[in-house]
């Protein structure tokens, strides 16, 4: 059996002591990496501000279901070649649906028309190709004026955006115009309702009075009037609360 080697300097009745080695005090947390984590996890006041105010717009407004309607708010797939990179665009308006009804009713008779003009007797004494030919010529006539007023109602907008209302008018393919004024411009807002169908069917004229270089912007025949001017003013308070914080873009 082997021989310990400290067996001769260690007599058999003496004592030993084996202190464990104290371990280390815990190392206390610094309290400015946790202010520091505590001040990236709480949101700032500008960004709280911002956040409540979208939240009462949204709260007015609602929720779109259908991109065709004349009331779009927050839409997903709208888009327009001025807006800049972080503009939030709030609500889209177009000329209520109700307006398209003028147009509609002149379609479907023009539709009917060369149906109701084969009982006239005058028509039988020109020959069968020209009847043909006219029909046809009537039809294309038809087409075009449907489809430019249903271009006119569609790409006619009115934009509110969190920087600026927006009217883009397209008089056809090709003129265009754009008319802009920042919210922080607006002045003054008012709304007309007129008449029956105004009334029944709740829309109107909204006159936007701003000190920008256009005087006035108007959205015709847009729903729901009084919705738009308290996002309006909601918009206008949020501007002036980032004017006082100095925080105007």
């Amino acid at each position: 059996m082997p021989r310990a080697k400290d067996l001769d300097t260690v007599a058999p009745d003496d004592i030993i002591n084996s202190t464990p080695k104290s371990p280390l005090p815990p190392r206390p947390i610094k309290k400015l990496q946790n202010k520091k984590i505590k001040h990236l996890h709480q949101p700032s006041n500008e960004k709280s501000h911002s956040t409540q105010f979208r939240q009462n717009i949204y709260g007015i407004l609602g929720k779109t279901k259908h991109p065709f309607s004349s009331f779009l708010v927050k839409p997903k797939v709208f888009n327009f070649r001025e807006r800049d990179t972080d503009e939030e665009i709030i609500l889209v308006l177009r000329r209520h649906w109700i307006t398209n009804l003028t147009w509609i009713l002149i379609t479907i008779s023009m539709i009917i028309g060369p149906i109701l003009l084969t009982t006239v007797p005058l028509l039988e004494s020109f020959p069968p190709a020209y009847q043909f030919i006219s029909i046809i010529f009537w039809y294309l006539i038809t087409f075009i004026y449907s489809f430019e007023q249903l271009l006119s109602w569609y790409f006619n907008v009115y934009i509110i955006t969190d920087e600026r209302v927006i009217d883009i008018d397209f008089n056809n393919l090709l003129s265009k115009n754009f008319s802009e004024a920042k919210i922080s411009m607006i002045q003054d807002v008012t709304s007309t309702i007129i008449g029956v169908s105004q009334t029944f069917f709740n829309f109107g004229n909204i006159q936007i009075q701003t000190a920008a270089e256009v005087p006035e912007i108007t959205f015709e025949k847009v729903p729901n009037p009084e919705i738009i001017i308290k996002v309006l003013g909601q918009l206008r308070q949020e501007e002036e609360l980032e004017n006082i914080e100095g925080r105007v873009k």
